[in-house]
């Protein structure tokens, strides 16, 4: 089994998993062509003080297919091999596979390998989403240092915190800002 990557409709990808999923089973495929995945993340952000945790697609308009394609050559093909290719083929929103030509190109065992870590990682701890990063000027919007401007000098992620240096009095000081209270100048 190899793993491959197919081009579908932008903003379509649930959609094409879900009828090439139901055509899989319809065809009793499911031996040959065991998972389809949209590849997703999940993703931290802060806004407006409360914390918000959303899916996003790590790859716009691609799904991800685990599948037996069978031989390569188009007159050693099996009849189970051809059933394969037409269910997939005839599957509205099925585009083409990454990698050209007659035959689709399957994905490396390490950039499978690091795919599905860095899925699984962001389903358990998601990430935080950060607007700045170190070195960035930015403008304090909220708080007791509200209107200063300063340099991130650190970034806290897992707690959602800035570490900012700002020039209060001719000096200057460092203080940690939640990264919702910033915007980048």
């Amino acid at each position: 089994m190899n793993w491959y990557v197919v081009r579908v409709p932008t903003n379509q990808e649930d959609k094409v998993r879900e009828r090439l999923l139901r055509r899989i089973k319809a065809d009793g495929l499911e031996d040959r062509l065991p998972q389809v995945l949209v590849p997703i993340e999940r993703i931290t952000e802060i806004k407006a003080g409360k914390k918000k945790v959303s899916s996003h697609k790590i790859y716009p308009g691609y799904v991800l297919l685990q599948a037996d394609m069978g031989k390569h050559e188009p007159d050693e093909k099996s009849e189970e091999d051809q059933r394969v290719w037409f269910a997939l083929r005839e599957t509205k929103g099925f585009g083409d596979f990454v990698g050209g030509g007659a035959e689709p190109v399957a994905m490396s065992d390490e950039e499978v390998a690091q795919l599905l870590a860095r899925m699984d990682d962001t389903a358990e701890t998601p990430r935080m989403a950060v607007a700045v990063k170190v070195g960035d000027l930015v403008r304090i919007k909220e708080g007791p240092f509200e209107g200063f401007d300063g340099t991130v000098e650190e970034s806290v992620d897992d707690k959602g915190l800035l570490k900012i240096s700002v020039t209060i009095f001719g000096r200057a000081t460092s203080v940690e800002i939640q990264q919702w209270q910033v915007e980048a100048t």
